[in-house]
């Protein structure tokens, strides 16, 4: 299973608005298993959760290549639509927030009516195609209300004209526990590192997270730089790909594919800098996760996240999106500057708490409430 960061986000939500507030009570609908490692501490914390989640019966379906998976999605969504839908009608709740698996809910609001409000919380940059903008038109005249994670994706939306612009609200997603972070910090680190002098970059090992780019150019970085290396934490397919060209290249003790580590911390806070050289992000869960631990970053300007939050030489180091000159120049830069890091550092720590629970709650109330 690849983890990414986005169920947890959604689960961080429904927390930070049942722990900031008494006025709010929240679930969490498990109808596709995306949420179901996190069953039992949801019940520990108080949040319900309905699960329509089958497990005997998903494993039976077809889970590898595109044409099979959508076959699956296909299958779960019609054997769930009227589940949902049921639902809904009898625990009518004040709001449903759709997240991750959006189609199903948004299919349901333009074919019924409910007295529930629907939010559309947009999770990463949209990839708009035919299909989905003429869902999106045909949903959005009924929503309640549309929420995105960063400002440029909030102007974009707005661009397409698909609903009234009063409708589309910023949202910083919930990214930051501070407590729990800081709990994780300590733990003793769970791999052997020694005394490396290493960057570190973190994601699935996908054509998204451009790794295999960053590869090739941390082989330049290490001609002149023989002792760095680069940890690379993550799973995905392109791990073979990305394995097959750090052997054919000679860079093994260079550069090490971690896997998946569940506690990162305890290695991230130990490194020089994060490297993220993603193709896009929105925002970027863990460029915003390494400025609360005070930890340099070197980006790409990718869409929006990076673009939007990270400001060069305020706090951050910023690379031309893909340009591996760009990036290998920003790289050297960094190892070669001399001026004290204690600003960027500062201000990074500054724009990654705008991303904490309480911060989100906060701006969730008051966007409900003004709606």
């Amino acid at each position: 299973m690849v983890n990414i960061a986005t169920p947890k986000a959604v689960i961080n939500s429904a927390l930070a608005m049942s722990n900031y507030s008494t006025n709010y009570e929240c679930s969490i609908i498990n109808f596709f298993g995306e949420f179901e490692k996190f069953k039992n501490s949801l019940n520990e914390k108080n949040i319900h959760f309905w699960d329509h989640y089958n497990p005997k019966y998903l494993k039976l379906l077809p889970k590898h290549g595109k044409l099979y998976s959508r076959i699956s999605f296909l299958i779960i969504f019609i054997s769930s639509f009227f589940p949902l839908k049921k639902l809904l009608e009898k625990n009518r709740p004040d709001f449903i927030v759709i997240h991750l698996i959006t189609s199903l809910p948004l299919i349901l609001l333009i074919l019924f009516n409910f007295k529930t409000k629907f939010i559309l919380r947009i999770s990463g940059y949209p990839q708009m195609n035919f299909v989905r903008k003429f869902l999106w038109k045909l949903a959005f005249k009924k929503i309640h209300l549309i929420t995105c994670p960063t400002k440029y994706t909030c102007e974009y939306l707005k661009s397409l004209k698909l609903t009234d612009n009063k409708k589309i609200k910023l949202l910083y997603d919930p990214i930051i526990e501070v407590n729990k972070i800081n709990k994780k910090k300590r733990i003793k680190k769970n791999i052997d590192i020694r005394d490396y002098q290493y960057f570190i970059s973190i994601g699935r090992l996908t054509k998204q997270k451009n790794f295999l780019f960053l590869c090739k150019v941390f082989k330049n970085v290490v001609s002149n730089n023989p002792n760095l290396r680069l940890l690379i934490a993550g799973e995905g397919e392109d791990k073979k790909k990305i394995n097959n060209y750090i052997k054919d290249n000679s860079l093994e003790k260079n550069i090490i594919l971690l896997g998946y580590i569940e506690n990162i911390f305890p290695i991230l806070i130990r490194a020089k800098a994060l490297i993220l050289p993603s193709l896009w992000e929105d925002p970027g869960f863990v460029l915003i996760e390494s400025g609360f631990c005070k930890l340099p970053v070197i980006t790409s300007d990718c869409p929006n996240g990076p673009k939007e939050l990270v400001k060069h030489n305020q706090n951050g180091f910023i690379f031309r999106n893909n340009d591996a000159y760009s990036c290998e120049e920003q790289i050297s830069n960094f190892l070669e500057q001399k001026k004290d890091l204690k600003e960027i550092l500062y201000n990074n720590l500054k724009m990654s708490k705008m991303f904490s629970l309480y911060n989100h709650q906060k701006s969730f109330k008051d966007i409900i409430k003004g709606v």
